[in-house]
């Protein structure tokens, strides 16, 4: 599977499939054209496209995912691969099992990343950590000391050269742009979770009876300052008052489309996710203590 990401926002019309191609067409015309092993995620954004139930039969054979957005231009729904590891149940009997005390360290593990992450934002950002990098340090089994809101305070100010920013979901402001690239990378997060075997309801500290993605949404907690930077840079170029257009939201997509460098290997963050999600697998199993969260 190559892995890209497809929205289709600008073009209503209904999407098929033939000859394990996904098609668009418009008014009785083709205009676009994919293979369908070539897709790992499908944003649909145009309220007028409608598709057939082959598309996410296809789709989720392959291990694609399919985002919903709503009027606001905001994933509202996604769509799993259902069955996609062979010893499924065997891990979700593990997972849901886990003690207390495990949970607690894999969270650890998680803080620390994210913050270590937020700090070489910040640097390459800014020129400075702001401390950040003695915080992850501090970082307890469980957080206790809760030293991921105190990065978050040090974190957000800085980032947007503003002090009186603070990360709120309702805002009308970057906000906007921070929701929905960490929609699209808690879709792409709960598709390496269910291609691991595990089940993304069940979480390790996120614990939300309304929430079907609660492991979704730690494990891609070390990733969410990908999108803040792409967030970041957006703003300085046009401003706080950005709308989520096409052009936007293309920046966004890209900044997880991106490939990096670990280890000597380029390696592209479809990949990066499935091996967290693969170690966090294995750490349940008790074949290994530290999940795979490397520094991007």
């Amino acid at each position: 599977m190559t892995d890209r990401i497809i929205e289709i926002s600008e073009h209503s019309g209904k999407l098929s499939v033939n000859l394990d191609n996904l098609l668009l067409e418009c008014e009785g015309k083709t205009i676009a054209t994919m293979p369908i092993s070539h897709i790992g995620a499908l944003v649909i954004s145009n309220p007028r496209v409608i598709m057939t139930q082959a598309v996410i039969s296809r789709l989720a054979s392959q291990g694609g995912i399919v985002v919903i957005c709503d009027e606001k231009f905001q994933p509202s729904a996604m769509m799993l691969p259902l069955d996609s590891h062979f010893t499924q149940s065997e891990r979700f009997r593990k997972q849901a099992v886990a003690p207390k005390p495990l949970q607690k360290r894999i969270w650890q593990q998680i803080v620390t990343a994210k913050i270590k992450a937020q700090a070489n934002v910040l640097t390459e950002m800014t020129g400075s950590d702001r401390g950040l990098t003695l915080l992850a340090v501090r970082v307890t089994s469980g957080d206790t000391g809760n030293i991921e809101a105190q990065a978050a305070q040090r974190y957000w100010p800085a980032l947007f050269s503003d002090k009186t920013f603070r990360r709120n979901r309702y805002a009308n402001d970057q906000n906007r742009l921070l929701n929905y690239g960490y929609a699209i990378l808690r879709a792409l997060t709960a598709r390496a979770i269910c291609g691991a075997g595990l089940h993304p309801s069940l979480g390790v500290n996120h614990h939300n009876k309304y929430d079907n993605f609660c492991l979704a949404s730690d494990i891609m907690e070390p990733f969410r300052p990908l999108v803040d930077k792409a967030v970041a840079l957006l703003i300085r170029k046009i401003g706080t008052d950005a709308q989520l257009n096409t052009a936007i939201k293309k920046k966004i997509i890209e900044a997880l489309l991106s490939t990096f460098y670990i280890d000597g290997e380029e390696r592209a963050l479809f990949s990066i996710l499935a091996r967290a999600a693969s170690s966090l697998a294995d750490v349940y199993s008790s074949t290994r203590k530290k999940l795979s969260l490397p520094a991007l």
